[in-house]
């Protein structure tokens, strides 16, 4: 039987980064929030995969994936333009005893630190 590594889907603002404005994405410093790098950075190595979402627009994704990399956020996937409301997962199961689906709503702005394994 094969490893079956988990994803993480992450939005972006309010969750990785400190909420802002669209309109001041280009003109303010992205502020990592508490414990989210070594977080994901651990998820990283730990072969999670890793996909962000976030509403900013298509044309911010060139400046998105350069604040990634300026903070040191790892990721293997990047959704850009996705609704700013609720989001959910849907997903299925072989066994309906073992869930395959979890969700982990956050407070904006407070950074995050989930042992998802």
């Amino acid at each position: 039987m094969s490893i079956k590594y988990p994803t993480v889907f992450c939005d972006i603002d309010g969750s990785i980064f400190k909420y802002r404005k669209f309109e001041t994405y280009t003109t303010s410093e992205a502020e990592v929030l508490p414990n989210v790098v070594e977080c994901m950075k651990k998820w990283y190595e730990d072969n999670v995969h890793i996909v962000l979402t976030t509403a900013r627009p298509e044309s911010l994704r060139i400046h998105t994936i350069i604040e990634l990399e300026k903070n040191d956020i790892p990721y293997h996937q990047l959704v850009m333009g996705i609704e700013r409301g609720a989001r959910y997962l849907i997903n299925d199961s072989e066994d309906p005893s073992i869930p395959r689906a979890f969700a982990f709503p956050i407070e904006r702005d407070k950074g995050f630190d989930y042992n998802i394994k």
